[in-house]
């Protein structure tokens, strides 16, 4: 295809050498003790490429140890092209179409696949959403049934997801219990800047917010934008979500639906980014974190 034709795609060692210069611009790092500029690349026929010596603790590491790659046994140039693969797909990709392209077995490729969007995963957010002058809709859906729930008119056997959207800036999506004021109010407060405007549907659960910074749209009336008033960019959000749980993925369990989520807000982050460039970020992502196949 012709989107691997740079040789990190094609070759274990040049795509190790550009995992390196990604992970270590600076030279190399042990994850072991956090020395940098301490270190001797092993060459020669008792060491494979790769292998490094921390001289301050005296332990051996590749560029993978300490990351998401860690302990794989599949060739690092193939967990390039798994990465670009679930980066570049705008809806996902599914792990039995990705097993087919890259040759590995369904379950490998559903590892695989759970391991990149531990990559995609920004952990802590060091910076609330919004703003003076800023705006963020809020909305909620409702996906797949929770095991055990009993099934009536509603969506209290569903899996509920919230998402924070701002305007021509990021998503943060989460997975939550329940749609009421108690799960909202510390989530809206941790995550969305004081005097940032704040636009939601006329749903209950909002109507605690305050009434200077709070917009509502009537969708009851069918009124889905008025003036600059809309949350019609969070509900665009939630249609790729959905097309690629309904399209893609056709099911999501609840103990993996935040794994999901922080895929595709991955991607609507990066979203102005090309392809390749989404690769690196996210490549970036596999250092200072495991999963292990029991852990999934």
């Amino acid at each position: 295809m012709a989107m691997f034709q740079e040789a990190y795609f094609q070759d274990p060692e040049a795509a190790r050498e550009q995992l390196e210069g990604t992970l270590w611009p600076d030279g190399p790092v042990c994850p072991h003790c956090g020395c940098t500029g301490n270190t001797t690349r092993l060459q020669g026929a008792k060491h494979r490429p790769g292998v490094h010596k921390c001289n301050d603790c005296k332990r051996q590491f590749t560029v993978t140890v300490g990351t998401v790659f860690e302990r794989s046994h599949i060739k690092l140039h193939i967990w390039f092209q798994a990465v670009y693969l679930l980066c570049s797909s705008k809806k996902g990709m599914s792990a039995h179409q990705m097993h087919r392209m890259l040759g590995v077995s369904y379950e490998t490729a559903w590892f695989m696949a759970h391991r990149i969007r531990e990559a995609m995963d920004e952990g802590d957010f060091p910076e609330q959403l919004g703003g003076v002058g800023e705006t963020v809709e809020v909305d909620e859906t409702y996906c797949g049934t929770i095991p055990g729930a009993t099934m009536y008119r509603g969506g209290h056997h569903k899996n509920k997801v919230v998402s924070l959207v701002e305007r021509n800036g990021e998503a943060r999506s989460f997975h939550v219990d329940r749609v009421n004021g108690a799960t909202l109010r510390p989530m809206l407060a941790e995550h969305i800047a004081a005097d940032t405007r704040i636009m939601t549907d006329e749903a209950y659960w909002y109507k605690w917010l305050p009434k200077d910074s709070h917009f509502t749209v009537n969708h009851l009336a069918k009124e889905y934008a008025r003036d600059d008033v809309t949350t019609n960019t969070v509900e665009g959000f939630f249609a790729t979500f959905k097309r690629g749980l309904n399209g893609t993925y056709h099911h999501i369990s609840s103990d993996h639906l935040g794994s999901y989520l922080n895929e595709f807000d991955f991607r609507y982050n990066t979203r102005k980014l090309t392809d390749m460039d989404r690769t690196r970020l996210a490549l970036k992502g596999i250092a200072g974190k495991r999963l292990t196949y029991h852990d999934c």
